[in-house]
């Protein structure tokens, strides 16, 4: 089949002898062939979530892509962690797991690839303006059409594109930044999650063992009360006091198994999934340094690309002033004579010249340098902050683990004596047994403050390689 161009004389021949309507209908369907051509076609994908349901139901920790991410963590810099989930999940390797399965990473990571998509196809030319008109003289003349086409093309003399296709960069890098802010605070939220599940599984365990104390005094006391060596109202609250620690297990059981349901979700892990957790209630010694959190807070990163991107939308938009040049061929037929030229346009930057456009990414770019400028100051601020949370929780704790602990048991100790010797004591008993316990339960609570504060600390500080690790195999 012959394809018809505009410009070609043996063309303008054709168009002369055919009838007029016939020529516009051949034209059209020309270009209609080269429009179909370069064009791409849409291809409907229904959603189908039974098919997704039974993929995330299979998925687990010991899937191929988190062994294959696993491994090239380990080469990095960064990441030295074994994985090897068959003995129980820790901390470390929850962390794997869910920079590869957590959904809001998933979703970030989709949006990334839009904005690498758009910046590949950033700074193209624009596509060529082919026009066909066909006229008629109304009144009688040998040759009564004119038929005229043009092939026109815009020529970016001003550097347009090359600024769009520089903007697109800095935005696809600002989106990867962000992709690097979530996995971050993923990985610090998972980490919260996990000591929080820690101290209540350590406070549930706590709890058994009072439990499991109480038990034999309870058979002891009852059998004194029995025998008269102590009131039986005494031994009822050793009773009383037992049935209120089986309640509080009921409780911190619920707890627990809820805390693990929300750690499955940051995984990306779903409920029913076999897999088995380690607590960790480990503190990780964190020094705070102001400059380290200058350069690696993944906040102040993305910000920092956010402002690259209002520089280069600026220049993009101080070069749009400049004129573009539109040039390309004519062709014309006007009763019975032939032309062939060229056609040429070019705007003038005189009324409008782009003002309001050079006037918003001015603003904007003063917005995205405020924004840097404050979020730095309430970072600086915040790590303040930890760094007093942080003393007055060790100093906290030094005082229990070095005097209230050694006291309570001491005690505890004493009265256990006094009771099995028939001497008396059992309130005391009772009393030192539940100032133990309590202690036990804030050195717990303490520990779980200096891990969260850390965790703090450690997301302001941010990572040793503030950019993303996950790549799409």
């Amino acid at each position: 089949m012959q394809k018809f161009i505009p410009n070609d004389r043996d063309s303008l021949s054709l168009l002369k002898k055919l009838d007029p309507y016939a020529a516009l209908r051949v034209a059209t369907a020309s270009g209609a062939v080269l429009l179909l051509a370069a064009c791409q076609t849409f291809e409907s994908r229904p959603l189908d979530l039974a098919a997704h349901n039974e993929r995330w139901r299979t998925q687990g920790s010991s899937d191929e892509k988190v062994h294959a991410f696993a491994k090239r963590l380990a080469r990095t810099t960064s990441g030295s962690s074994s994985f090897n989930p068959a003995n129980g999940i820790s901390l470390s390797e929850g962390k794997m797991i869910a920079l590869v399965y957590n959904p809001d990473l998933r979703v970030a990571r989709l949006k990334a690839g839009v904005a690498k998509a758009t910046a590949d196809h950033a700074g193209l030319w624009n596509d060529p303006k082919f026009s066909l008109n066909v006229l008629k003289f109304t009144e009688g003349v040998p040759d009564p059409w004119v038929v005229g086409s043009a092939l026109s093309l815009t020529i970016p003399l001003s550097g347009r594109l090359r600024a769009e296709k520089s903007r697109a960069e800095a935005a696809m890098h600002a989106v990867l930044d962000r992709v690097a802010e979530a996995e971050w605070k993923v990985t610090i939220g998972l980490q919260k999650a996990w000591v929080s599940w820690s101290a209540q599984r350590t406070e549930l365990e706590q709890t058994k063992k009072i439990v499991e104390a109480l038990n034999s005094i309870v058979k002891s006391t009852t059998l004194l009360a029995e025998q008269g060596e102590i009131p039986r109202t005494e031994a009822a609250l050793f009773t009383i006091e037992q049935t209120s620690r089986r309640v509080e297990i009921e409780r911190l059981e619920g707890e627990v198994e809820a805390q693990e349901q929300e750690i499955r979700t940051l995984l990306g892990i779903s409920p029913t999934a076999p897999i088995r957790l380690v607590t960790d209630l480990s503190l990780l010694g964190w020094q705070p340094s102001e400059d380290r959190l200058a350069k690696n807070n993944p906040t102040l990163n993305r910000l920092r690309s956010e402002y690259e991107v209002s520089e280069r939308t600026l220049f993009r938009e101080i070069r749009k002033q400049y004129p573009d040049l539109t040039i390309g061929p004519q062709a014309e037929s006007d009763e019975g004579q032939s032309r062939l030229g060229f056609i040429g346009a070019i705007p003038l930057p005189i009324l409008n010249a782009n003002k309001g456009g050079i006037a918003k990414a001015r603003a904007e770019r003063e917005v995205a340098q405020a924004a840097f400028e404050t979020e730095y100051e309430r970072k600086v601020g915040q790590l303040a902050v930890l760094r007093a949370r942080l003393s007055a929780i060790k100093a906290q704790r030094v005082t229990m683990e070095n005097t209230l602990i050694p006291l309570v048991d001491r005690q505890t100790s004493d009265a256990r004596n006094l009771v099995d010797l028939g001497e008396g004591g059992s309130l005391v008993l009772l009393e030192s047994l539940v100032r133990a316990h309590d202690a036990k339960l804030k050195v717990i609570d303490l520990q779980l403050q200096l891990a969260r504060v850390e965790s703090e600390m450690q997301f302001l500080l941010g990572p040793t390689n503030h950019k993303s690790n996950f790549k799409k195999d």
